[in-house]
């Protein structure tokens, strides 16, 4: 009867034409294993055999349903939903008797990770395995792997299946990028052909970062430590909820490559990993290894991948007392295509990635006793190291309580407990009141996570990284943060234990106002609140000094930046609807709104009706350019933070499709970084947008090196690199040190700290000159020549925090612009050295960016000789 189904099903794609290397459910199951008919193959429930092409992600949704409907050995639950509705499926494989007694279980096995449950590892636990599939939505093998893994586990008959299972729980996601797989599968299918094209050139083998990346173009395999997308966060917490022993991700790398496993490089290792937890990836890679070579299949491990960045699924699990494996196959991509080592195969690839499950499976359960160990010892160890650390504590907070409240739902989600500041600290002059700030200790379980979160990292054995080198989060989320040594810590500084809901702003409805209505543009979301006043058809004026004004509860002190909503003016807005506009900040951001009873201010010179104390603001009308060769990620970040976080609407407008905008729709224009340079038409239709119409321009890294010379006509080193020759007599150097002397000079993605002039209108809303950002590039900009264009400069000194950047880079970089803004006839022209939105982790400089949203006119051209002309424009 299987015969018969799998004859019927190949033939039918014979004459149909859909076949590239397809393969029936036998070509990677083992040989020695018998399988119960009634769990359907595949190619029966899919109607196409493996290989054919990527499994849509709702067929693959109805298969793993449909299987775990059928097996007892299967239970199935959804865990979340990506930004497009996608479900993203959570499996757990067992047998039926441990299904009957799953949640003692995983309490019991919980229990090894916490150090005072006095839970000891015994012979009758379970090991616990998870499988990630598909968190990069372009590696579809990593993904349709698992329909022959569940296929597998549901199915196949004997002692050995049942003693893995016995003795095993088996954790598995399917899908983690459902969305990017989605776009992956119908390009796929938009360039299939009736005969297999194998040529690298062919179009069904394109399509990379938009397959990869979810639905705002964020790679999800950065997503375990920053926690800002909602497939990440689902899956996150169903991990912390069983802390397995070995945590296997599958991926694709280049087609020219082979077929990768972990461990990786030896030197580049973090080291909070302990070197147990490498011990543990050598033992597992020989079950690897010796399912490879029974099947001939090419491999290497220690080579080009490592385990630094502790934010990715490989890394993430070694500070978290588990092991993590990554699995990379050379890509098929279109579903065969030529390689210098053959013809590659989707299928292959997904056999592979199915027999190196069954194999990571095998040695989970083979090791269980040292697994299960590592576990237990990892987290006896945190809590003792934390004892003796000589940091006892962090301690931290904002004035801006939404950045607050997002940090500590991140401690949340990595299980990091932190706890209301119960008493007033002082640490090097910086005061830390009770009741506004929160502490973390590092005696805890999550002692390394701590570390890995709060630690400025400025050592590193070498200067090769795979992903960013720095990643200290309260610098990200730019907050005010220290350390407690042994002097500063007592017990008593701790208070209640945090809760991220509950410490996020809340603001009572203002009184009704006889004249106005103010709030500050400190808060994180004021921007929201502004553009939904705006596009509501609310007037509101932006304060371009400090002052004070007398409210319903008395007097008030504001900063510059701050709104003014009057009541007179509002052609289009009656007073109670401006009520109900006003007190909707209050309910949707939290942010505290106070009833003004006179325009005439306390302050000289800023009363609320001022001709220069205050401005007028508009609805921005954002188009974000995108593609050809432009960074996908930082598109991305812009059109998240901008669409999702400030629900601001952008439109989206590739980078070659410029000349067929209405340019006259849109008040501002975002260039990311990558091959920013516009055609020599987009240019002069640009440059006219900005200095005729007054349009404002804001450029990030490789955008602002291209807009400060082809607009503002400044120099600067936009690659970051000497022009000079080398000198004939210079050193020379082994090429087997290629890779470790050429990374010297780079900067492996570091916290840089500048000085911000917070006078000024785009730096509104901050209290303090030091702003940490994000830099990833070795670009330079120009200083201008005006001297109050840059409004955020390097440090001259120390300007690095956290992070790899060689003394070369960092001598090059010190004093030079971080941000610069110059008017440019009746336009603006905003430019970033680094990426104000990075990975959407960066919330202290996303204010930033969005100040050249609303405050892009608030500032003029300085007045020189031989520019009155230009300065009469710009005003």
């Amino acid at each position: 009867m299987y015969r018969a189904i799998t004859t019927i099903v190949a033939l039918l794609f014979i004459f149909t034409g859909l076949a590239t290397h397809a393969e029936p459910i036998g070509y990677f199951t083992p040989d020695d294993v018998t399988y119960d008919p009634a769990i359907p193959t595949p190619e029966a429930f899919l109607r196409h055999e493996l290989g054919a092409q990527p499994v849509r992600p709702d067929r693959m949704v109805d298969y793993l349903r449909t299987v775990a409907g059928l097996s007892d050995r299967i239970s199935i639950e959804t865990i979340g939903y990506s930004h497009e509705g996608r479900p993203i499926e959570f499996l757990v494989v067992t047998n039926p008797e441990n299904q009957s007694r799953l949640e003692d279980i995983r309490t019991r096995h919980v229990a090894l990770s916490n150090p005072d449950s006095g839970t000891q590892p015994n012979d009758s636990m379970p090991v616990v395995t998870w499988l990630n599939y598909g968190v990069h939505g372009a590696e579809s093998s990593g993904m349709d792997a698992v329909i022959p893994v569940v296929y597998h586990l549901a199915a196949a008959k004997g002692d050995a299946i049942e003693n893995t299972l016995s003795q095993s729980v088996i954790l598995i996601t399917a899908i983690f990028n459902p969305d990017g797989h989605s776009r992956r599968i119908n390009h796929v299918l938009k360039f299939m052909s009736d005969v297999p094209v194998t040529d690298p050139a062919h179009a069904a083998h394109d399509l990379w970062i938009d397959a990869r990346t979810n639905h705002y173009w964020f790679d999800l395999n950065r997503q375990w430590l920053l926690q800002t997308q909602p497939e990440a966060q689902a899956w996150l917490s169903k991990w912390h909820q069983w802390k397995p022993n070995v945590t296997v991700d599958y991926h694709e790398m280049g087609s020219n490559s082979t077929y990768y496993f972990h461990p990786g490089v030896p030197n580049r290792k973090n080291p909070l990993i302990p070197d147990r937890s490498r011990q543990l990836l050598k033992d597992m890679a020989h079950f690897h290894a010796k399912t490879l070579d029974r099947d001939g299949t090419l491999y290497f491990t220690e080579e080009g991948f490592d385990n630094y960045y502790i934010g990715k699924g490989s890394t993430y699990p070694h500070i978290n007392g588990s092991v993590g494996i990554l699995f990379e196959a050379g890509a098929a991509r279109g579903g065969a295509i030529e390689t210098p080592n053959g013809v590659r195969h989707y299928a292959a690839n997904i056999r592979k990635h199915f027999r190196t499950s069954l194999s990571s499976i095998e040695g989970a359960r083979s090791l269980a006793p040292q697994l299960l160990d590592n576990q237990y010892s990892f987290f006896q160890e945190a809590k003792e190291q934390g004892q003796k650390d000589d940091i006892r504590g962090w301690v931290f907070t904002s004035p801006d309580k939404a950045r607050l409240a997002h940090f500590l739902d991140l401690l949340e989600r990595h299980q990091v407990q932190a706890y209301a500041l119960a008493r007033d600290v002082t640490v090097d002059d910086h005061s830390f009141q009770a009741g506004d700030a929160y502490l973390v200790p590092v005696a805890q379980a999550q002692y390394h996570m701590i570390k890995g979160l709060f630690d400025r990292v400025r050592s590193f054995k070498e200067a090769i990284f795979y992903d960013v080198s720095g990643w200290t989060l309260p610098l990200a989320y730019d907050l005010d943060y220290a350390a407690l040594n042994k002097k500063a810590w007592r017990a008593d500084l701790s208070g209640d234990e945090a809760q991220a809901h509950m410490a996020w702003p809340r603001a009572e409805a203002p009184d009704r106002a006889s004249y106005g209505y103010v709030f500050s543009w400190e808060d994180y979301y004021a921007p929201k609140a502004l553009n939904r006043l705006l596009a509501a058809g609310v007037h509101v004026r932006g304060a371009m000094e400090p002052f004070s004004v007398l409210t319903s509860k008395g007097e008030r002190h504001f900063s510059r930046g701050a709104l003014f909503v009057p009541l007179a003016g509002q052609d289009d807005v009656d007073a109670d609807s401006l009520y109900e506009h006003v007190t909707s900040v209050t309910q949707i951001e939290g942010i505290p709104v106070h009833a003004v009873t006179s325009g005439l201010t306390p302050t000289q010179g800023a009363d609320l009706g001022g001709r220069s104390s205050f401005q007028s603001l508009n609805t921005p009308h954002v188009v974000l350019v995108f593609d050809d060769g432009l960074s996908k990620y930082e598109a991305g970040e812009a059109w998240h933070l901008l669409d999702k976080r400030m629900q601001i609407p952008v439109t989206l407008r590739a980078k070659s499709d410029l000349m067929g905008l209405d340019w006259s729709r849109y008040s501002h224009m975002v260039l990311p970084g990558g091959r920013a340079a516009l055609n020599s038409r987009s240019t002069k239709r640009l440059e006219q947008w900005i200095k005729e119409e007054g349009g404002t321009l804001i450029a990030l890294r490789q955008g602002a090196a291209w807009a400060q010379q082809a607009l503002l006509n400044s120099g600067g080193n936009a690659k970051g690199k000497d022009k000079a020759q080398a000198p004939k007599t210079s050193q020379r150097t082994d090429y087997a040190d290629y890779d470790v002397e050429e990374a010297k000079d780079v900067i492996g993605g570091a916290i840089f700290a500048s000085d911000l002039d917070i006078t000024h209108p785009l730096g509104f809303g901050y209290q303090d000159r030091l702003i940490p950002s994000h830099r990833n590039t070795t670009l330079v900009l120009a200083t201008p020549q005006n001297p109050y264009a840059t409004i955020a400069r390097y440090l001259e000194t120390s300007p690095i925090l956290s992070g790899y950047a060689s003394d070369k880079r960092l001598a090059e970089i010190a004093g030079s612009p971080m941000m610069v803004a110059e008017r440019l006839g009746r336009g603006t022209v905003i430019l970033f050295a680094d990426d104000p939105n990075f990975r959407a982790t960066f919330l202290g400089t996303n204010k930033l960016f969005l100040n050249g949203l609303f405050w892009s006119k608030a500032f003029r051209a300085p007045r020189s000789i031989g520019d009155e002309e230009e300065n009469a424009l710009a005003h």
